[in-house]
């Protein structure tokens, strides 16, 4: 086991992801994982203050962070997210799409503005990110995003229409573009 994490730390060492939804949960344990492995990390969140408290942890165990605070909707921010990890790094080579919401009700109780919020986060902000970097990929000739997904997508949860169509229609775009990134 010993071999394959020091094997996964060569490979990543150097390398420069942007983790969204990464100030807290899930996406603070990829970032955390991703910098010990070497990896300059820019911890994406919608609260500033979680961000820069989980880049100063990375940078207080040897690592590199930046916190950038943003919504994963906000196109221009985004935008301004990637120029950021560019202009620290010159280079964006891991985006893993994890920021997400949850607003879980019945779907009879649901309103259309609890569905389209649920899917404008993980859905368009997961998209708004690739976009973000994928040009920067494409030049670089590499570049690995990741989609964090549910079984509920897949399998269904009561409470989690939203939800469940999101991480689904998560995993087409992910299909999707593993072909064109090719």
């Amino acid at each position: 086991m010993e071999n394959k994490a020091e094997e996964a730390g060569m490979k990543l060492r150097g390398r420069v992801a942007i983790i969204t939804g990464a100030g807290g949960g899930l996406g603070r344990s990829h970032a955390l994982t991703l910098a010990g492995l070497g990896t300059k990390i820019l911890v994406n969140d919608m609260n500033a203050e979680a961000a820069d408290r989980v880049a100063r942890e990375i940078a207080e165990a040897g690592g590199e962070a930046i916190g950038f605070a943003a919504s994963v909707t906000d196109e221009a921010r985004i935008a301004e997210m990637a120029a950021r990890a560019m202009d620290a790094w010159g280079r964006i080579d891991i985006l893993v799409n994890n920021a997400g919401i949850l607003r879980d009700r019945s779907f009879a109780k649901m309103t259309m503005a609890e569905f389209r919020e649920v899917v404008e986060v993980h859905l368009m902000g997961s998209a708004i990110c690739t976009k973000a970097v994928w040009e920067i990929m494409r030049e670089q000739r590499y570049g690995r995003v990741v989609m964090t997904t549910s079984s509920s997508g897949l399998f269904g949860n009561f409470g989690q229409a939203n939800y469940g169509a999101a991480k689904m229609a998560l995993v087409g775009l992910m299909q999707t573009l593993a072909l064109e990134g090719e």
